[in-house]
């Protein structure tokens, strides 16, 4: 079974990242969650990288509050793509720190926030989609959707002369 893994650097990163899930469940995309710390329970994150892989993850999501260990941490474990989330806003410091993974250790980065949690899901079932025909027609479906919002929205209020 193929299913993305969301792990968090802390319980209090669900807060932010129960907008990842939500995604997920609307789009009936399969995940595991997990906290564990790169920093605090490394030989626990290094074990579920690789159990994880084995039980089919595909795409791994890290989210934390501030730097970026545990998804370089992940990536240096995996050769699955890795999409690492800032769960909240932070120091310009902080926020670099998660873009400067060594060469051949990518990590792809979102924007911060609940928008950034919203973000990493869809990008991890865009990554999906391309083997998936099914989600690729759900999300295709789902960009009309939006489009259309923003068209009734716009008629709601607008004035052109």
């Amino acid at each position: 079974m193929k299913f993305v893994s969301v792990i968090l650097g802390n319980k209090s990163d669900y807060e932010t990242m129960k907008y990842s899930v939500e995604t997920f469940d609307k789009f009936d995309v399969k995940y595991e969650i997990i906290v564990s710390s790169a920093l605090k329970s490394p030989k626990r994150t290094e074990q579920y990288v690789l159990d994880a892989e084995k039980k089919g993850a595909v795409i791994f999501i890290t989210a934390s509050k501030v730097v970026s260990h545990l998804a370089g941490m992940v990536s240096a474990l995996t050769t699955k793509p890795v999409i690492s989330h800032q769960t909240k806003d932070s120091n310009a410091d902080e926020s670099f720190s998660s873009v400067c993974t060594p060469a051949g250790i990518p990590v792809c980065n979102t924007t911060l926030g609940e928008t950034g949690a919203i973000n990493a899901a869809y990008f991890a079932m865009q990554i999906l989609a391309i083997t998936d025909k099914e989600l690729a027609v759900k999300l295709k479906e789902d960009r009309i959707i939006q489009s259309k919002k923003i068209e009734t929205d716009s008629k709601s209020i607008e004035v052109i002369l």
